[in-house]
């Protein structure tokens, strides 16, 4: 069985176990047991989480585990001397090391990441940037797999990080099996993206919300004001209104948004032609495709492929 190492200090954020759930389901989903996972701290015993509640956790030992997982708080706080060297050992004797969302500063401090590509919280981003300037940063991915160095965003991206490793480990199918447990609704790759533009567009109605999400299911169509507003059942006058007040942006610029996210989406996870990206996210051709990149990214599709195709 592959041992896994997930180590905890005082004030971890309860949501980095999700990561645990996923490998608990993919030994249900495999023909046997692969995974054995032991919760480790510097001292063991019981460990309180940044809401108080107490875990039992073992101390460090020698053993020599499979991989070492590194858990987050609130703050991305400095690792005690015990732990920094806990992560010296691990990343010489472990397959993979990884941490989920802030546990990337316990690794950074142990200059385990210096000269690697590394990611965490996009909110932690820049203090990690500036703390470790030796870590090239990306703000932006769910998960980052450098050699046999594993970092993800914030919590909920450990469940990304954790399917991405059972898919090394185990293949396809038992990931696929394994986030159907997990109840997942769609596997993220570690390219994309930490944000998401239906997310910060935040329609407070259900008539806004409604023509959003029209809007995603029908990107390759014209999708003027006035298809929108029949979507909301409202007037295009009052849409517009109503639009604006609850996202801040115009229908239009919205639905650049939308159509931005998703033609990134599929430069960094198919190499469907340009041309053919454009057509179908709606964009009337590569060029007014490429001058949304730049207003959007700073950079042009074709960097954002080959960025992609790097970190891969």
């Amino acid at each position: 069985m592959h041992r896994i190492g997930f180590v905890v200090s005082p004030g971890f954020q309860l949501m980095s176990f999700a990561a645990l759930s996923a490998f608990e389901f993919a030994n249900l989903s495999a023909p046997r047991p692969f995974y054995d996972v032991q919760v480790m701290s510097e001292a063991g015993g019981p460990v309180k989480s940044s809401l108080g509640l107490g875990l039992e956790t073992a101390a460090f030992d020698d053993a020599v585990y499979d991989t070492v997982i590194f858990g987050g708080d609130l703050g991305g706080s400095d690792a005690s001397p015990g732990v920094v060297d806990f992560v010296r050992r691990s990343a010489a004797s472990a397959r993979r090391v990884a941490s989920i969302c802030t546990g990337t500063f316990v690794r950074a401090q142990a200059g385990l990441l210096d000269g690697r590509q590394a990611t965490t919280h996009w909110g932690r981003a820049r203090d990690l940037a500036a703390r470790y300037p030796k870590i090239k940063v990306d703000p932006d991915r769910i998960f980052i797999v450098d050699g046999p160095i594993w970092t993800s965003a914030g919590a909920s991206a450990g469940v990304d990080l954790a399917l991405g490793m059972i898919e090394n480990d185990l293949g396809p199918e038992i990931t696929r099996l394994t986030a159907r447990t997990l109840v997942v609704y769609h596997r993220r790759a570690g390219g994309q993206s930490q944000h998401s533009a239906l997310l910060e567009l935040d329609a407070k109605s259900d008539r806004i919300q409604s023509a959003l999400d029209y809007a995603k299911r029908n990107l390759a169509s014209r999708l003027s004001v006035e298809d929108l507003a029949e979507a909301a059942r409202l007037s295009p006058r009052q849409f517009s209104r109503a639009f604006r007040a609850e996202t801040g942006q115009s229908p239009a610029k919205a639905v650049e948004n939308l159509r931005v996210e998703a033609a990134r989406l599929l430069m960094e996870q198919t190499s469907h032609p340009i041309e053919a990206i454009a057509e179908q996210t709606g964009f009337a051709d590569r060029e007014r495709m490429r001058r949304a990149f730049l207003r959007t990214y700073g950079l042009p599709p074709q960097a954002i492929r080959r960025n992609a195709r790097i970190a891969a």
